[in-house]
């Protein structure tokens, strides 16, 4: 307890001055740097004492919440710029390029998944249905085991994947179409 009314308030100010340039809250960046100290056995490391051991901490904990945050990609990528922060868009409000290209994507997907062999077009139809069908309910539609609905539906992405790779080409060195 000792330790904790000694550091809190040093821990919150410096917490607080390395937040904003982390996109992380002060909060938890304090959360972190505790849990660092817990995890030592509540004793700092650093001969110098605990309040130069916490400034590092503090830091380091800043760094990797920065490395964290330039990997990460948000899950609602339509609604983020590309510096990460929030756009003000209405839901459902799209920009005219994004509809255009979401569109003929969308189209291109249906014309492969059509001209897949055998009960393929059949499994992806009903696994991209927007009724969010269950296994138990596509084997039934479907007529097959529940079992084989896994191995089926990985040879049939497989030969989605070939058949959409050979309708894109890649490019080769600099930029040239093979």
């Amino acid at each position: 307890m000792d330790l904790l009314n000694e550091l809190g308030p040093l821990l919150s100010a410096e917490a607080a001055a390395e937040a904003p340039g982390t996109g992380v809250d002060a909060a938890d960046l304090e959360q972190a740097v505790w849990v660092r100290l817990l995890e030592q056995g509540g004793r700092t490391p650093d001969p110098d004492g605990p309040a130069r051991w916490l400034r590092r901490a503090v830091r380091a904990e800043a760094r990797r919440a920065r490395r964290r945050a330039r990997r990460e990609i948000p899950y609602d990528h339509r609604h983020h710029s590309v510096d990460g922060h929030r756009t003000h868009r209405s839901p459902g409000a799209a920009e005219p390029e994004d509809a255009l290209l979401h569109g003929e994507e969308n189209r291109a997907l249906r014309s492969a998944v059509a001209r897949l062999p055998g009960r393929c077009p059949e499994l992806m139809k009903a696994l991209l249905s927007p009724r969010d069908l269950t296994y138990r309910e596509i084997a039934g539609e479907l007529g097959i085991s529940q079992g084989s609905l896994g191995p089926v539906r990985s040879r049939c992405l497989g030969c989605l994947r070939r058949m959409l790779a050979a309708e894109v080409a890649a490019p080769g060195p600099w930029g040239k179409e093979r």
